[in-house]
């Protein structure tokens, strides 16, 4: 019994720890898709959403995972005008999506003039954990949830190279530092200095590590673990490997102005080949037997909820 004390010191939102939301999933509203060019977009969006549904049964993740609400839609943006959730998952096409999001929001007029800084730091996009738990509850029920994910290795060594490969004001002084320190015997002092050109088996020791010298990571965090896919039911499963035409008609699903398309540039690095099966490959032989199974591991459950072969 809690003394009237306790009642009221405690955060309103401690309340909601242990909840999920109804498991209930809607059909998808398709009376905005016009003409019949849609149909196999759409049965195979029919298939992802069942599939995830039966795995989420049969995985049951409900009683595993206590955890306020709050953080549960902490990746998640808001589109008010078209009603729209987008969950987001980094390396899955995310800044182009958020740049979709801003013109639907008519916070800019056409997705190819706005920058890379603009989309990752000019705050112009809420999420849904800024509001209220009503505004929470309303949105959630009312409004078309999507998530887009990525074959989870080729996730993985894009995020690699990105971060890694190229130069970076903050992963390489945060991350590399770290990773370089704990785990490359004789490092030199200029590498220990910089945090510049840690290796992918470094990298991967790093993510394997339960005493990981630094924390996660949204770019290389499971989608599990960002989006929570078994507790919240999104509406619509996109995948970067059918990017753009599973964005067009997501689009045209919310009612997007006509002439709105999902951009086809590559974000940042333009000029670098693209994260594919055959790079990844290459990666991939870097690491013995035993951690290519362990990191494959990591990756489960996104291995399986999104139905991805495993490599």
């Amino acid at each position: 019994q809690l003394s009237d004390q306790q009642k009221m010191s405690e955060s309103p939102l401690s309340r909601f720890r242990g909840m999920y939301l109804p498991p209930a999933l809607h059909p998808l509203n398709k009376t905005l898709v016009k003409g019949g060019k849609w149909k196999d977009v759409d049965s195979t969006q029919e298939k992802r959403r069942s599939f995830l549904q039966d795995f989420c049964k049969k995985y049951n993740s409900r009683k595993k995972l206590r955890t306020h609400l709050v953080h549960l839609v902490s990746r998640i943006y808001v589109e008010d005008r078209h009603k729209v959730l987008y969950c987001e998952v980094p390396k899955a096409g995310c800044s182009n999506w958020k740049r979709v999001l801003m013109v639907l929001n008519g916070l800019a007029a056409s997705v190819h003039n706005i920058s890379h800084d603009d989309v990752h730091y000019g705050k112009h996009l809420r999420k849904l954990d800024s509001y209220d738990l009503k505004g929470i509850y309303t949105r959630l029920n009312m409004y078309t949830k999507a998530i887009f994910v990525r074959d989870p290795m080729e996730r993985l060594v894009s995020a690699f190279r990105d971060k890694f490969e190229h130069p970076n004001s903050y992963y390489h002084p945060v991350f590399g530092k770290a990773i370089i320190k704990k785990y490359r015997h004789n490092a030199n002092e200029e590498a220990l200095k910089t945090g510049s050109g840690v290796k992918f088996k470094e990298f991967i020791q790093y993510l394997l590590d339960s005493r990981r010298p630094v924390g996660m990571d949204i770019h290389w965090e499971q989608v599990s673990k960002l989006c929570y896919p078994c507790l919240i039911n999104y509406d619509f499963i996109g995948k970067f490997e059918t990017l753009e035409e599973d964005a067009n008609y997501f689009l045209r699903l919310v009612g997007a102005p006509a002439e709105l398309k999902f951009p086809k540039f590559k974000d940042r690095h333009s000029s670098d080949e693209r994260t594919s099966a055959e790079v990844v490959k290459q990666y991939l032989k870097e690491l013995s037997k035993e951690e290519r199974q362990l990191t494959y591991d990591f990756y489960y459950l996104d291995y399986l909820m999104f139905n991805y072969t495993s490599p």
